[in-house]
């Protein structure tokens, strides 16, 4: 069915973010009419940047499912399914809510990949080496640096203006979230992110990249697809990719654009689904 601007959003935020990353595609979508709902990442919740720096111990030791269980419970509070959007690894998270079927459509904006997508270029693992290189430091929240703000956001602006980014959004990592999202990588059976890419009766999934992203760039979200599209299920998969465009598409110059087409395509696609997902065990 075409939804109408009732149709509640739910838009889920990537690591070393806040629901303060999304403010751009927030607005946008409560002026055209949608109920847009931006919850925190337990430990985030609302709090501000500023606060989770000086206190980030609330941050240790969470880990994806505990995040996923949170949004289910914030999802089924809804009078009606929501569209979901999410960004980086609440891409992923996306992928496992939309495996539960909470959803009427689906969109990851550059979303990490799910259990048993293996393509892992060289600049997405360093992306990743702040953390994985203690493996002790699990449980921790490692603050991100701003050379490393540089490369995996502002890989598009001088380091003058990625640092003042950098100030008014980068917050401490999950590090349980990182360790799991990679583990899973090689164990698609079993590992945290695990998704039925089988799933016939999954709403209409679609990923978006921006063609300089170090973080997920093309060849991920082309991976993440081909792995859908290949599973025989028949529902939708789509791709879109957009030139000149790093991980921060939610708020690059032009994210308009990118927001525009992801409502679009998502009220467009949004299908309700013929039975009611199973509850949170």
């Amino acid at each position: 069915m075409n939804t109408t601007a009732k149709t509640p959003i739910v838009l889920i935020h990537g690591l070393w973010m806040t629901p303060k990353s999304w403010d751009t595609w927030a607005e946008r979508f409560r002026g055209a009419g949608h109920q847009v709902i931006v919850p925190g990442w337990p430990g985030i919740d609302d709090r501000t940047v500023d606060d989770i720096r000086r206190n980030p111990a609330a941050l240790k030791g969470i880990g994806l499912k505990q995040i996923a269980d949170n949004y289910e419970r914030v999802i089924r509070q809804l009078p009606q399914k929501p569209i979901i959007i999410g960004h980086s690894f609440g891409g992923v998270l996306t992928q496992m809510l939309a495996d539960r079927g909470l959803g009427v459509a689906y969109v990851g904006v550059a979303p990490g990949q799910t259990a048993g997508v293996t393509t892992l270029p060289l600049s997405t693992l360093w992306t990743g080496t702040p953390i994985l290189s203690n493996p002790f430091g699990i449980n921790g929240a490692k603050p991100l640096s701003k050379r490393h703000f540089h490369f995996t956001f502002g890989n598009d602006l001088p380091r003058a203006e990625s640092d003042k980014l950098w100030e008014e959004f980068a917050v401490n990592s999950y590090n349980r979230v990182f360790f799991e999202g990679v583990t899973s990588v090689l164990n698609e059976k079993g590992g945290v992110t695990h998704v039925d890419y089988s799933r016939t009766e999954r709403a209409p999934f679609l990923v978006i990249t921006g063609e300089i992203d170090h973080v997920v760039p093309p060849a991920i979200g082309k991976a993440i697809v081909k792995k859908y599209r290949s599973s025989g299920s028949p529902a939708i998969v789509d791709y879109k990719e957009y030139a000149g465009r790093t991980h921060r598409l939610v708020s690059q110059d032009g994210w308009e654009e990118i927001a525009d087409y992801a409502l679009e395509w998502a009220t467009t696609h949004a299908v309700q689904p013929v039975r009611e997902p199973e509850a949170v065990k």
